[in-house]
């Protein structure tokens, strides 16, 4: 591995570049980013070694996609139009289905790989990058069919050394289930933290009694308002079903509550329990 490329070098894709740096000692490693600023903060955080360009990805082994979704459409297609036969192009987008059909026709599309590691925090930019953010993580994988065998093979190699675990899915698969495991807590944590504010205008001291609680439900609402705008618009069908079965059940739980029916109340929580078995062991 000689030459690495990012684009979009803030979390997702500065954290991947510290750990291709450890994989990959020797190799350069050029960042692309519309932001001026964060390119300059990432060579002087070590992130980067240099600054790279679009229309200088022939000599590429890989290159990386870690930008917002909408923009992935849009540049995914000019970046494999630029790439040597050898190169393997991995987008982590958190949908798939549209950015897959946007090079469904592209000559090289068996350069390209479609990839969303189930990873991050909700910090934003270079200097949120950290090292080992993929370490056993989950990478799912769509349309491996698509991608040339030995390019495969070059990526898989990636993500082995990596530690992290492969899931193969269908794009639209993908995007349905994503919706209820990653966008509609998103969601929740910017409305709940949108209520809290609201309410926060009449009453100054409700912060001072946010206990952790609080803190680790709306985690979520400080991440990247652009990112995650790209997102819901790209998976709007998905997360609008998602929200219609999450809102349902909140006035469920409220009409239990206005009824006084507090076995009912007891019931639901007691049978949501069951979430700690299906999330035990993970991370």
């Amino acid at each position: 591995m000689k030459k690495i490329q990012i684009i979009g070098v803030g979390l997702i894709g500065g954290s991947f570049a510290k750990d291709l740096r450890i994989l990959f000692p020797k190799a350069e490693i050029m960042g692309i980013d519309s932001n001026p600023g964060h390119i300059k903060e990432a060579i002087a955080l070590g992130v980067i070694d240099n600054e790279g360009s679009i229309t200088a990805l022939q000599d590429a082994d890989v290159v990386v996609l870690t930008i917002p979704v909408d923009v992935a459409t849009q540049v995914l297609p000019e970046v494999l139009g630029n790439i040597g036969a050898d190169t393997i192009v991995l987008d982590m987008g958190s949908t798939k289905a549209a950015i897959c059909a946007s090079v469904a026709t592209h000559p090289k599309r068996r350069n390209f790989m479609a990839c969303h590691p189930i990873a991050g925090t909700e910090f934003s930019g270079p200097s949120a990058a950290i090292e080992g953010l993929y370490t056993g993580k989950t990478n799912i994988i769509c349309e491996v069919e698509k991608t040339a065998f030995k390019l495969q093979e070059k990526a898989l190699e990636i993500f082995k050394k990596l530690d992290m675990r492969i899931r193969y899915m269908e794009p639209q698969a993908h995007d349905r289930h994503i919706a209820y495991m990653s966008h509609l807590s998103h969601i929740s944590a910017f409305m709940l933290g949108k209520t809290v504010i609201d309410k926060e205008k009449n009453e100054r001291d409700i912060f001072d009694m946010a206990g952790s609680g609080f803190e680790s439900t709306v985690r979520l609402a400080k991440s990247n308002p652009v990112t995650w705008t790209s997102i819901f618009a790209q998976n709007k069908e998905n997360i609008l079903e998602t929200l219609e079965e999450y809102i349902a059940n909140l006035e469920h739980f409220k009409g239990l509550m206005e009824s006084d029916n507090f076995e009912g109340v007891f019931q639901e929580m007691q049978d949501t329990n069951h979430i700690k078995e299906i999330l035990k062991g993970i991370n």
